[in-house]
């Protein structure tokens, strides 16, 4: 029998929600890909429940108990007398999410000598050392494509709350105002600007969709370009690295994984060369922005505002300087786990347990790592391009 650990974000402050805003979510057939949604013999919640809290349990726990394994649940993941790291030591399986990640260290890897499973309940397996994870043979999986459109719609929300200056015309509001002139001082419209996507996959590529109707010029780079007839559709411009792309763009977003190749790319030197008053929205992971670049070009006005929604570490300290930066539109990272996003990462995070538990093989579009080398969606996204 196995042991999961399971690592969740606490539960809202007021306590477990006893009720929701709706009393649904939209049924969603396919991905837009075709993919398939996730495919678990049978899910234990309602979609639409709060599934990604610790009470929510990702409606995991009937299954595993009825089948004779052990469910640990926990939020307190930091710090070695956490909770996390003191059941890390027999777990068989660790699960968390990208919006509050368990760190999966070499050294923490080291103590976890049962560990044969790590699973993203999200996207994103950068919280695991993956070059450990393949030296050890550990499966590394995640669910992939179950919270893209999340992400996509939520970029383009903070796109258009930086362009229009949208936060603190809200705060003249809340504050009893009608300062119009102070308002729009700082508001333009997004039509005709020049919009560059940094990593054209699931997420980037839905960011261009929802783009395009806004009249911008869009342009993208990525490790693989799209093909002719989607350049075609969308008026891309294809730029050979992120150097070129930046130079001729009013707003950069950024969907690319963190890597040893992305990690700090956002620096002094980049960003000095946009066009002044550019803006940068960052849903993809914090460390691939330098922390205190970001601030300096905020404070410069080399950029007139940056948002997204990652932080490094995860949860931000209190006294992280993005929380107090000039012009931003940060969030606790929130794209990815909107309700139907939990029902689809929840679902998917079964189907790759009930795989594993019966020694059936994971879906492939669902791999990153697996048998000691990058897999699937991994050899993709993260293992070095020949």
């Amino acid at each position: 029998m196995a042991k999961v650990l399971l690592v969740l974000y606490p539960d809202p402050v007021d306590g477990y929600p006893p009720a929701y805003a709706r009393d649904s979510i939209p049924v969603i057939d396919a991905y837009p890909n075709g993919q398939t949604l996730p495919t678990p013999s049978a899910i234990d919640f309602t979609p639409g429940e709060l599934l990604g809290s610790v009470s929510g349990e990702l409606g995991l726990r009937r299954f595993l108990e009825a089948a004779g394994h052990t469910l640990v649940v926990t939020s307190d993941k930091d710090g070695p007398d956490s909770e996390f790291e003191r059941e890390l030591v027999d777990a068989d399986v660790v699960i968390s999410q990208p919006f509050w990640p368990a760190y999966l260290t070499p050294e923490r890897i080291a103590k976890a000598t049962r560990l044969a499973l790590a699973i993203t309940a999200g996207i994103g397996s950068d919280h695991v050392d993956l070059a450990t994870a393949i030296e050890r043979g550990i499966t590394v999986a995640e669910v992939t494509y179950s919270n893209s459109i999340g992400v996509a719609e939520h970029t383009v929300m903070q796109v258009l709350a930086l362009v229009r200056d949208y936060l603190p015309q809200y705060r003249i509001v809340v504050e009893g105002g009608w300062n119009i002139a102070d308002a729009v001082q700082r508001s333009y419209d997004l039509e005709g600007m020049d919009v560059g996507v940094f990593a054209a996959g699931r997420i980037g590529r839905a960011v261009i969709e929802r783009l395009a109707p806004f009249g911008v010029r869009l342009h993208y780079t990525d490790r693989y370009r799209l093909p002719d007839e989607v350049e075609q559709r969308y008026g891309l411009t294809f730029h050979d690295d992120i150097r070129s792309l930046v130079r001729g763009i009013d707003v950069l977003t950024v969907h690319a994984p963190l890597t040893d190749e992305t990690r700090g790319l956002l620096d002094d030197d980049l960003l000095s060369t946009m066009r002044r008053g550019s803006y940068i929205v960052n849903p993809a992971r914090g460390a691939i922005a330098d922390r205190d670049a970001i601030v300096r070009a905020l404070e410069s006005g080399r950029l007139a505002g940056y948002a997204g929604d990652v932080w490094y570490p995860q949860p931000a300290p209190p006294d992280h300087p993005w929380r107090f930066m000039p012009h931003h539109g940060m969030t606790p990272h929130t794209s990815g786990t909107s309700l139907p996003s939990q029902a689809r990462y929840a679902a998917g995070t079964r189907e790759i347990l009930e795989c594993h538990l019966e020694g059936r093989p994971i879906r492939p579009e669902y791999l990153i790592v697996e048998g000691g080398a990058y897999a699937g969606t991994g050899a993709h996204s993260y293992a070095k391009k020949d």
